[in-house]
């Protein structure tokens, strides 16, 4: 058996804010940032952030696999929700995997991503199964700065192990610099960036080539046989600059997707590894690099499964079915980056009871109703009752999972009175194929698309609210339009 990776998905945000619309609102301040006003970026709902997508992301890759076989799950990210709560776990339990795992968070630099997946291959000969990695990124950037324009919202995701993966991984290897392009320190919202050029210079140029260098030579690989090389930095030419340093074909520079998505932060390595392996052929050899405080290199080469790969969504099926936003403003409230008046009904206290949401995550957080053993009734929520009338047995549900079932919507209404940071809010009652229904929230609903009773609708795992006194966000289900991706 073979070591690698054995399955591939990814998750972008619907939204995609255009970057003129950015660059002409902050243009009275800063000019220059028209020059970086070409193409979107992806752009997270109020109700998304790094946990959502990175469970987006598991659930594309873990399409027709067996959920109980993975062992562990690594979440990369320096955008977590909570810093004394594990993210992975919250994850593990959206996409209803067992608890026989391993959870991990990595963070603390740009190069998460990479450093989650080089330890899960590392990992996998004492592991009891595959492990997942997810690495997910929903960065707070200041207005009218260039990161503004040139980071993005998203997730990938792959799954390693042993067998007969799409990718066969031939080696890795970490060069570890504290070397300090940017930071961000304790308690604080934005990164501070330093000067591009010494960036350039100093890090890119001199501490990837030595990665790159090191791991050609473990394996015994020459630079001219790399077909795909993946850099995730946005900054322009900086990747095929690299390649022309070490010898890699500049043909072979892959899309470091800056006009159609934006650098996503620590989850880009990934992101740009999972788009590649959509592209890949039998027998290319793939070079991703991570870097941050130093650069870390993996090979790898698709195998004959790699054709199989095509059948998720990854990274190119959402690059290709985003929704134009020119809202600039929307973008900064979704971020909390601009002050508004939400009204007196946004101020109901938020305060969530840990113990009621542990005893009923089952519920909230992976959307398990129940199957009655003796007539085979599904419902949602589980009750000890079975709903049908010619039923009624007491204590005959068995756990279902509702999560990635087909559904369509019975009936909607969107309400103005009800507080919502997206108003107006949109709810309605979702009938699932094979039985169960559920009154909903509706989320990423088109503004220019008028929805209709009978569509196929979707669940996703979202924000449901957010508690600001305490720093507590719950999670729940919420139906979204189906789209021809899915």
């Amino acid at each position: 058996m073979a070591l690698g990776i054995l399955a591939i998905g990814g998750y972008l945000p619907k939204a995609r804010l255009q970057r003129t619309d950015i660059a002409n609102a902050n243009a009275w301040f800063n000019p220059a940032l028209k020059g970086l006003a070409k193409g979107e970026r992806t752009m997270a709902n109020w109700d998304e952030d790094s946990v959502t997508m990175a469970v987006e992301a598991g659930r594309d890759c873990l399409t027709g696999i067996d959920r109980n076989i993975v062992a562990g799950i690594y979440m990369a990210s320096t955008s977590f929700p909570f810093q004394d709560r594990q993210n992975a776990g919250i994850v593990a339990d959206a996409l209803n995997l067992s608890t026989r795992i391993q959870t991990l968070d990595i963070s603390s630099s740009q190069r998460a991503g990479s450093s989650a997946l080089l330890t899960a291959l590392q990992s996998i000969h004492s592991a009891e199964g595959p492990i997942l990695v997810s690495a997910s990124e929903k960065r707070r950037t200041r207005a009218a700065s260039p990161l503004e324009l040139t980071t993005g919202d998203g997730a990938a995701a792959v799954l390693v192990g042993e067998g007969e993966p799409i990718a066969r991984y031939i080696g890795g290897h970490t060069e570890a610099v504290d070397f300090v392009d940017h930071f961000r320190g304790e308690g604080e919202t934005f990164d501070y960036s330093w000067e591009e050029r010494w960036v350039r210079d100093e890090g890119y140029m001199k501490i990837a080539p030595n990665a790159i260098n090191n791991l050609l030579d473990k394996v015994g690989v020459s630079a001219q046989d790399i077909d795909r090389f993946c850099f995730p930095v946005a900054m322009r030419r900086a990747a095929s600059g690299l390649a022309r340093k070490i010898g890699i074909a500049e043909n072979s520079v892959a899309d470091n997707l800056q006009s159609s998505c934006g650098e996503t932060g620590s989850a880009h390595s990934l992101v740009l590894l999972v788009h590649a392996l959509e592209q890949a052929k039998p027998g290319e050899k793939i070079l991703v690099a991570g870097f941050g405080q130093g650069c870390d290199v993996l090979l790898f080469e698709a195998t004959e499964a790699i054709k199989t790969a095509g059948d998720r969504l990854a990274i190119g099926g959402h690059l290709a079915h985003g929704r134009a936003e020119n809202r600039y403003t929307r973008y900064l409230s979704f971020n909390n980056l601009l002050t508004m008046e939400r009204g007196i009904r946004a101020e109901v206290d938020k305060q969530t009871g840990l113990s009621t949401l542990y005893r009923n995550k089952g519920m909230s957080q992976k959307l398990l109703g129940g199957q009655c053993s003796e007539c085979g009734t599904c419902q949602f929520p589980k009750s000890k009752i079975c709903v049908n009338p010619d039923c009624g047995a007491i204590g005959s549900q068995a756990d279902e999972p509702f999560a990635d079932k087909a559904a369509k919507l019975n009936s909607y209404t969107a309400d103005r009175l009800t507080y919502s940071p997206d108003p107006p809010t949109y709810f309605g009652m979702v009938q699932f194929e094979g039985g169960g229904r559920m009154m909903s929230d509706l989320t990423d609903i088109d503004p220019d698309i008028e929805l209709e009773v009978g569509i196929s609708m979707r669940m996703v795992f979202r924000v449901k609210d957010y508690d600001m006194l305490r720093g507590f966000r719950r999670y729940f289900w919420k139906a979204t339009p189906q789209n021809d991706t899915h």
